[in-house]
């Protein structure tokens, strides 16, 4: 089993309130999991209003598949929501069982 954790830092410069964050932030989440079938959660301050960090988790059968899936995630985010800026992007895949 392969277990795929991708950690996306974003900025979010037309945010101005909570309620605006909320919005980006939920519907990212949304998409994501639909389009790629991920986990995603909000993992980081959840009271700044411009930083976004997104937890994205994928667990699969094969190193090559969790890649593919979560840089096709990354290039969505890119290339579908020019509103956002992608600060940091973190990966990490992990082995277990085998």
């Amino acid at each position: 089993m392969v277990v795929g954790a991708l950690l996306l830092r974003l900025l979010l410069p037309n945010s101005n309130s909570l309620k605006d964050k909320r919005q980006v932030v939920k519907s990212l989440q949304k998409r994501l999991g639909q389009e790629f079938g991920v986990s995603v959660a909000e993992v980081g301050d959840p009271d700044s209003w411009r930083l976004a960090d997104l937890g994205v988790a994928f667990v699969t059968n094969q190193i090559s598949f969790a890649e593919q899936v979560l840089d096709a995630a990354v290039r969505y985010v890119e290339e579908t929501r020019p509103d956002l800026e992608i600060l940091e992007v973190s990966r990490e895949l992990e082995t277990f069982f085998g």
